[in-house]
């Protein structure tokens, strides 16, 4: 390959010489630069253009079932065969959802004439298709689009995928993915046809809608060296039936803009570096479309992050920490309404996470739940545990009648509630203060063998919050 380029190069200057030298002579002949293959067409009775093992399954360690896949010659749209899914029991042996890639046996192709990723699929019973998309390759997955939440019936439809942005895709070898599994069928098993993949020019994907962060116009503070993953990264088009289709887009589909370099840039994977101090506006467009949603930071210094746990793993029961393996938590924020004004819950800063809540007055972090049973986890066996470690950092001056009461519910044979109670002078503004608080000293506390709600309480009297805003983390349970 290398050589043919050379000589190829060489004919391109020779051909130059030429021309240069002789004036008299006219040249009609256009030099083109040779393109990848332009095959619009996926799966039709057989792959198209595909590795000869043409279904890639998703890492079976995650739980992807790669038994599950195959064609039928008894059912099609169209020809005499489709792509045959039986989608798995949850507690399948073989995995509890199916899902994989179609990938280009080639270098890739050339797709910029093509507007749409389209198909015919029907089920055997009303159902969600989980995911569809295309661009996943298994190497830089750069283009990746993907649509949520396909309804499928017993009878065939057709779908389709809108592309962002076709002039990005001079290269593509994803050709289809998918991913899905029995969340729409309360666990029920069921079987899925798809036939006639490929890509085409509909010429009626109109009305671009770009949106990062959903849409939304957030500002929150920044950190020095704590870079910011763009998320929330959609494209909607109406297409031919008249209907908003909306599909998450890579960021390589996007152009961003910071408004101060200086302090923030961002790269075309939507990663913010944060290099200074200041403040900062990150934007985007797709296709010369501006997109609705904003990124302001406010950038004072570095982040201090808590001190990173020590203690053996086999000694915790964590709730919250990035140093050890989280049991399953419902949720990070009870909003338990309509008394709790609490706002937050986890929050990304860089690599790591943190709890962040603002207009504190009490809020509840729930590992057991009772009163939705569909929603329930496993409570906290403490029987044999002896101390709760929580780490606080309250971000605001700090007064002396401040309090925050810590209190642990215990669903047994009779509820009961144990409480402790940090006072202000113990809290240091904008530092991370370390708690290891014995189980015993919460007052109140029976049984400890089905612990369930941890909840923050910062009331000192009826609606009379004394802090408001808090960063917390490393929470959990351990045996000294």
């Amino acid at each position: 390959m290398i050589q043919k380029k050379y000589i190829q190069f060489i004919a391109l200057v020779v051909l130059s010489m030429i021309v240069t030298t002789s004036c008299e002579r006219d040249v009609s002949d256009d030099a083109v630069l040779a393109t990848f293959p332009s095959n619009a067409d996926v799966y039709s009775d057989n792959p198209e253009g595909l590795t000869d093992e043409f279904f890639i399954s998703f890492n079976p360690v995650d739980g992807a079932n790669p038994e599950g896949f195959g064609t039928d010659q008894n059912e099609a749209y169209m020809g005499t065969s489709s792509i045959r899914l039986d989608i798995p029991a949850p507690n399948d042996p073989d995995g509890g959802f199916i899902g994989g890639i179609f990938k280009d046996r080639g270098e890739g192709r050339n797709l910029t004439e093509y507007d749409a990723l389209t198909f015919w699929v029907k089920a055997s019973r009303t159902a969600l298709f989980d995911e569809v998309g295309f661009g996943f390759d298994f190497e830089l997955d750069k283009y990746t689009v993907a649509r949520a939440g396909i309804p499928l019936s017993t009878d065939w439809r057709k779908v389709t995928i809108p592309i962002p942005d076709p002039s990005k895709l001079v290269q593509e070898k994803g050709m289809f993915f998918f991913s899905t599994g029995t969340s729409s069928t309360d666990g029920v098993g069921f079987t899925i046809w798809i036939d006639e993949i490929r890509f085409e020019n509909l010429g009626t994907i109109a009305q671009p809608q770009p949106r990062i962060l959903n849409g939304q116009n957030v500002s929150q503070q920044g950190f020095l060296n704590v870079p910011f993953q763009l998320t929330g990264l959609t494209q909607t088009f109406n297409v031919e039936t008249g209907r908003n289709v909306r599909v998450n887009a890579a960021p390589s589909f996007f152009d961003f803009a910071s408004s101060n370099p200086g302090v923030a840039t961002v790269d075309e994977f939507g990663l913010v570096s944060v290099i200074g101090v200041g403040e900062v506006t990150i934007s985007a467009s797709l296709d010369g479309v501006g997109a609705q949603g904003s990124l302001s930071l406010n950038v004072e210094g570095g982040f201090n992050f808590a001190p990173v746990p020590t203690r053996p793993e086999e000694n915790v029961v964590s709730i919250f920490s990035d140093a050890y393996q989280d049991i399953p938590v419902s949720r990070y924020n009870s909003f338990f309404e309509p008394f709790q004004n609490t706002l937050g819950g986890v929050v990304p800063v860089g690599p790591e996470s943190i709890i962040s809540y603002s207009d504190l007055n009490f809020v509840g972090i729930v590992f057991n739940d009772v009163t939705f049973p569909s929603e329930a986890v496993q409570p906290v066996n403490a029987a044999n545990l002896t101390h709760l470690h929580v780490d606080i950092n309250v971000q605001e001056a700090i007064q002396a009648n401040d309090r925050l009461l810590l209190q642990l519910t215990n669903y047994g044979a009779s509820e009961t509630v144990g409480s402790f109670l940090i006072s202000g002078n113990q809290l240091v503004e904008d530092q991370w203060v370390s708690f290891d608080i014995p189980l015993l000293d919460f007052s109140g506390l029976g049984d400890k063998n089905r612990i369930g709600l941890l909840l923050f309480n910062s009331e000192n009297g009826p609606d009379n919050p004394t802090i408001s805003n808090l960063f917390l983390d490393n929470i959990y349970f351990y045996t000294e």
